[in-house]
């Protein structure tokens, strides 16, 4: 029988847990995590890329849907109409991608950023633009840049962390 991709839906904060058990009964898994550098030295230093979700690689036919319902710590799969919704193949190769790009990029927050540092903008529609880093936005993996456009005026945008990269050697003038 085909195997198919799923999204597995945990309890908040467990998908470590759901994670092992999925792993112990010989099922592919693929938990997307991030490494991040909290403000809180007791904060996590991993995170999930989805919080609440991972995605199990299954024949449903063989192995029953019962198996994710019942599961400690489960919420069980992404359903739509009662049916569990497979996942394609390419998302779970997009997103493989994507969480290796924030790793070698240094995870989704980076260390040292000051206020009046210089960054790039490396992502979405202001993608190209220098900007100066303003704040981290607190409780997310968010930042305040200060974008200068056309005329003298800077205009504070909210991104990613990750969607940002530290300009070497070019203090930000003020």
């Amino acid at each position: 029988m085909p195997l198919y991709w799923y999204a597995l839906r945990s309890k908040p904060r467990k998908e470590d847990v759901v994670w092992k058990q999925v792993r112990d009964a010989g099922l592919e898994v693929f938990y997307p995590r991030l490494r991040v550098h909290p403000v809180n030295p007791r904060s996590r230093t991993v995170k999930p890329y989805f919080p609440g979700y991972l995605f199990v690689r299954a024949d449903l036919d063989a192995l029953g849907l019962s198996t994710f319902q019942w599961m400690p710590h489960s919420v069980g799969l992404v359903s739509f109409g009662g049916e569990p919704a497979p996942v394609p193949e390419n998302l779970i190769h997009a997103v493989r991608r994507r969480v290796e790009e924030i790793a070698a990029a240094g995870g989704e927050v980076f260390d040292g950023l000051k206020q009046g540092d210089r960054v790039r903008v490396s992502y979405g529609p202001f993608e190209g633009y220098e900007a100066i880093f303003d704040a981290r936005i607190p409780g997310s993996q968010r930042v305040r840049v200060l974008l200068q456009l056309m005329n003298e005026r800077r205009v504070p945008v909210e991104l990613e962390a990750a969607h940002i990269q530290q300009e070497k050697d070019r203090p930000a003038g003020r």
